[in-house]
């Protein structure tokens, strides 16, 4: 009796269980109907990729086909249709296709990063499972990518986003990406980017090149710690090539530059990647002067010790952009650290040392150092340094200028006196005491162009700085005068072959027109003056339509044509057409 007894109560349970098993995937079903009736109800969910797997689980979940129509056909506005009719509508009243594709594509993009929500676009993957189709085709199209590195930068976390990004990367277009944090993140990308950006800044070369691409390098490297970390060791690695060595230098120097400037203390690993170690007391002062920012005694006297005896560290540890900067900057201007008249020759002896002494190694990796012209370093920037910062004032200046000249001729004096005329001119008062018509410190300039290629963006930098100034103590006449003063010292950097950026300068003036148009038919002129044919595409690019405006030179023509201004249009029209 009692086995009959179990056997029912067993039966019963069984019978409940299916019972509520019944009732569970009753309940599924009801639920899985219910969401998809939400979707379904929704703007335009016809048009969504979603709709198959939608109109899927609702039938598998007993829904009814007719509910479907209902709510598709009830719910359906044509977004998408209606602004396909009104394109063909902009089209058949004149607009261009690719006018109307970009003005549609542009207000879609802004539609986009205005209601980006990551949580649903991380979605994207968990529902299908792969890359979505139409992914692949978004990042055949700039403009769309573009986007992706809005967005990427606005949402770092964002699992679609950097899964995006490394799939632009794969498809080759890794050069775009430079400026998202999110590449940063991801070694393969970040490697395939800073590869990217190296050889581009490695093959254009020059300082222009420099100017323009390490910004946005110096950016992307400084991201975090670990990537300023892996980009300096590649940039070491590189630096040792005797092909393009010193130009990834540059550019590690420049990275470092920058990280300072952001107030990242970089110093530990630009000295760990300097094969120093086994010069321990030389690269802890040196450590010590990076971190502070800031030149002191103590340290220098131990360098000074150091260098001047038997066996001295490598030259290299004084060739730290920051710690040559400091060094020029007390020497030859009042920014700088005031220098104790006991130490002087210390911080003279340091600064000649790095700029003159030469190390070289044998096959036997021992070194060879030569210091030829280390006393006649030292000596020019002691005496140049007495001139600037004694105290004589303007008649010994001009009764020396002849050894001021001998000196400049040395590349780190003609640097310092290059940031000691900055500091002088850039105060007001200086000219108002001025009676020449070329004030010694810019003539000074003309010296430092004529002896320095390498100084001449430096120099440039400093007269549109000077162009710029609005010197409001000054009468309108004078600062009239001094900006033509300036500007015969551009022609003058044109001269010795700085020529594309001064013209890029002026054109820029031009076009913003917020420049006397007096100085610009000056600066014509004087150019004019200097020129002969043959000349460069570029050149005639820019320099061409400041000629023809005739505002500028229309009263430099005459009308038998025989001018300066109409000879040079007329060689351009018959020579570089393209240029018109």
């Amino acid at each position: 009796m009692e086995d009959e007894d179990n056997q029912d109560e067993a039966a019963w349970d069984d019978q409940a269980e299916g019972v509520g098993a019944q009732a569970e995937i009753g309940d599924d079903m009801e639920a899985t109907r219910n969401e998809c009736l939400k979707n379904l109800a929704s703007t335009d969910y016809i048009m969504e990729p979603s709709i198959f797997n939608t109109l899927k689980g609702y039938f598998q979940a007993g829904g009814m086909p007719e509910k479907v129509v209902e709510l598709l056909s009830d719910n359906y506005t044509a977004v998408a249709q209606t602004v396909n009719l009104l394109a063909e509508w902009l089209i058949m009243c004149g607009l261009a296709p690719t006018e109307v594709q970009d003005m549609v594509e542009n207000h879609l993009k802004d539609l986009l990063l205005k209601h980006f929500d990551p949580k649903k676009a991380d979605t994207i993957f968990t529902e299908e499972g792969e890359t979505p189709s139409w992914l692949e085709s978004m990042i055949a199209h700039q403009k769309w990518r573009q986007l992706f590195y809005k967005l990427a930068e606005e949402y770092p976390e964002c699992l679609m986003l950097n899964f995006t990004v490394k799939l632009i990367s794969d498809a080759g277009y890794q050069g775009e990406i430079t400026n998202v944090s999110t590449a940063c993140t991801q070694l393969e990308v970040f490697s395939r980017v800073l590869r990217t950006c190296l050889a581009t800044i490695l093959d254009a070369g020059g300082e222009a090149a420099l100017d323009k691409n390490i910004p946005d390098f110096a950016k992307m490297v400084c991201h975090a710690e670990h990537t300023y970390l892996y980009a300096q060791v590649v940039m070491a690695v590189l630096a040792k090539e005797k092909n393009g060595g010193s130009v990834a230098r540059r550019i590690s120097q420049e990275v470092q530059k920058y990280a300072k400037n952001r107030g990242h203390d970089v110093t530990h690993i630009t000295l760990a990647l300097s094969n120093t170690a086994s010069h321990l007391r030389a690269s802890q002062s040196i450590m010590s002067l990076l971190s502070k920012g800031q030149l002191n005694p103590g340290d220098i006297t131990i360098l000074h010790k150091l260098y001047s005896g038997n066996d001295p560290p490598p030259v290299e540890l004084l060739r730290f952009p920051l710690f040559l900067e400091l060094m020029v900057t007390s020497l030859f201007t009042s920014g700088g650290a005031k220098i104790n008249p006991e130490h002087k020759h210390k911080y003279i002896f340091l600064l000649g040392y790095a700029a003159s002494v030469v190390e070289t190694r044998n096959k036997s990796n021992s070194r060879k150092i030569n210091m030829d012209e280390l006393k006649q370093t030292s000596q020019a920037i002691e005496k140049v340094h007495n001139l600037t910062c004694g105290g004589g004032g303007h008649v010994q200046l001009l009764s020396e200028i002849g050894t001021l000249y001998q000196c400049i001729r040395f590349p780190v004096v003609a640097m310092g006196v290059l940031k000691w005329v900055d500091q002088t001119v850039s105060d007001s008062a200086y000219f108002e005491k001025q009676m020449d018509h070329t004030p010694l410190h810019l003539t000074l300039l003309d010296e430092i162009v004529s002896c320095h290629p390498l100084l001449h963006l430096e120099v440039l930098k400093l007269l549109i700085n000077l162009f710029q100034n609005k010197f409001p103590d000054l009468d309108t006449l004078i600062q009239l005068e001094l900006k033509k003063t300036v500007l015969d010292r551009m022609v003058h950097l044109m001269s010795r072959g700085c020529v594309l950026p001064v013209i890029s300068y002026i054109r820029e003036r031009v076009d913003r027109q917020d420049t006397d148009v007096s100085l610009v038919r000056h600066f014509v002129t004087e150019v004019l003056d200097i020129i002969c044919p043959p000349y460069t595409s570029d050149f005639v690019h820019m320099f061409l339509p400041i000629i023809e405006n005739d505002n500028i030179t229309g009263t430099l023509r005459n009308e038998e044509g025989n001018d300066p201004v109409s000879d040079f249009i007329v060689h351009c029209k018959t020579n570089f057409i393209m240029a018109t």
